[in-house]
């Protein structure tokens, strides 16, 4: 049988009102938790263009419990569905690696809601990473400090004890933490996350030229096919957003 790499999108069912709360003056409450449910989408998409002869599945690690039908409209047909493990990160993304391996997945990979245009690529490197003989823990550099995605063959409880969360250390001490245990650290391309006004212009920067402000080692962010749509029945957005020179990032 094919080792199967289990890919899951940490996220919650998008809500009007409880989705991307800090573009909620910029957008609304239902085009804040629309652009939420457009960036699962894509991030699903991008799962789902891993190739199958590598061997994977895609699953929504989401919350809360209760909501798998409305969920369900964002997500391919062949995704699995993983409830939330409490409501930090720390329980969240321990649990999610523990519960995933245990379903006999050979490693887990574990991907934000926050970047639409994630390549494949990034994805596809970590699987291949963590199928290399020995032990490490893949992570893929955020440009607020923190990291888009982890990948791992075992769950080490220490790389998400002490974590301070949404803070520009995150990734720092994530890397601290791998050191303690003696584990090797690979490094993906860096990306982002769009949770706010200035990675918004980012990714409006990024869709309509193609640009980003900072090196992804001449890797291009995918299709992102919703969230282009989206965007682009809300031309007042580039008034709105200063998008010459691809937005910044801040944590």
């Amino acid at each position: 049988m094919t080792a199967l790499a289990a890919i899951g999108i940490i996220c919650k069912t998008p809500t009007p009102g409880a989705s991307k709360t800090r573009l909620l003056p910029l957008l609304g409450r239902d085009g804040a938790a629309e652009l939420a449910g457009c960036f699962l989408r894509d991030v699903a998409s991008a799962i789902s263009a891993v190739p199958y002869a590598i061997g994977r599945r895609g699953y929504a690690v989401y919350a809360p419990e209760g909501s798998e039908a409305e969920l369900g409209r964002y997500l391919p047909a062949d995704f699995g569905l993983l409830c939330r493990r409490g409501t930090t990160l720390t329980p969240v993304l321990l649990g999610a690696t523990e519960q995933l391996l245990l379903r006999g997945h050979d490693c887990v990979v574990l991907v934000n809601a926050d970047s639409p245009t994630l390549p494949t690529a990034f994805i596809v490197s970590a699987i291949a990473a963590l199928r290399e003989p020995g032990d490490r823990v893949v992570l893929g550099p955020a440009t607020d400090g923190g990291y888009y995605l982890i990948g791992l063959k075992h769950a080490h409880a220490r790389l998400f004890t002490d974590i301070p969360w949404s803070t520009p250390a995150v990734l720092a001490t994530t890397r601290q933490r791998a050191a303690e245990v003696v584990l090797e650290t690979l490094l993906l391309p860096e990306w982002y996350d769009v949770d706010d006004k200035d990675t918004l212009a980012t990714l409006l920067a990024e869709i309509q030229t193609g640009t980003l402000p900072f090196d992804a080692r001449g890797v291009r962010g995918g299709p992102a096919e919703a969230t282009r749509q989206f965007l682009a029945g809300r031309p007042d957005l580039t008034s709105k957003l200063d998008c010459r020179g691809g937005g910044a990032s801040h944590p």
